[in-house]
């Protein structure tokens, strides 16, 4: 390790505790949450380039035209999914560096995640290994089409933007089993649609806010 890198590991606990702070400013209310961002170490989920930003609210590149989201989005979903306890399955949809996955691991007893960008799922699967996530499974696939061999889930989340949701990820929810994903075109546009999936297969949508994320693509790359 550089002695850079080591000199943030020093110090990011007291930028982690600012970033909570700020957090809670903007509306951040469940302590569980803010917790969980206090003790996970953001910077070691960026490029060690980018390691000084790593406690900004904002979001960082991580390569292959994907981002790491702004910290306030990861509680804000967090959150949302944290009002839906318990959760046994979570399926995450557009992994990227699994900053979010980390907080989804624990929350529920098993998350499954779904990478379009190869490089990545393979760094994401090394990574939850080396830092001790061992209730994480990585796939390597086209996130729209879910991974329905684990299906149904109490939860899905999706980190990437849509007209709307796919049909595939509502077909794999559980009964009474949540959804957060952003909607809206590229560029324009977007909202964090949660919804509730009813025995009857009707659902209950909620509009939570204005958020931009890259898009959800077919395919794998």
């Amino acid at each position: 390790m550089s002695p850079d890198r080591r000199g943030i590991g020093l110090t990011s606990q007291r930028a982690r505790d600012r970033l909570v702070a700020r957090l809670r400013e903007m509306g951040i209310t469940d302590d569980a949450v803010l917790e969980m961002m206090r003790s996970t170490p953001r910077h070691l989920f960026v490029d060690e380039a980018l390691a000084s930003r790593a406690y900004e609210n904002t979001a960082l590149p991580i390569g292959y035209g994907q981002t790491i989201s702004q910290p306030y989005v990861v509680a804000r979903m967090t959150s949302v999914l944290a009002r839906c306890q318990p959760l046994a399955r979570v399926l995450e949809v557009g992994a990227g560096s699994g900053y979010q996955t980390a907080l989804l691991a624990r929350l529920a007893t098993h998350v499954y995640c779904v990478e379009r960008v190869a490089p990545l799922a393979i760094q994401l699967r090394r990574r939850m290994a080396n830092l001790g996530y061992h209730n994480v499974s990585v796939r390597h696939g086209d996130g729209r089409l879910g991974w329905s061999r684990h299906a149904p889930f109490d939860a899905v989340l999706v980190a990437a933007a849509a007209v709307g949701v796919p049909p595939a990820l509502v077909e794999q929810l559980a009964v009474g089993g949540s959804l957060i994903m952003p909607v809206g075109h590229d560029g324009g546009a977007q909202h964090l649609l949660f919804l509730v999936k009813h025995a009857d297969g009707s659902l209950r949508e909620e509009n939570i806010e204005s958020v931009s994320f890259v898009p959800l693509l077919e395919g794998v790359a």
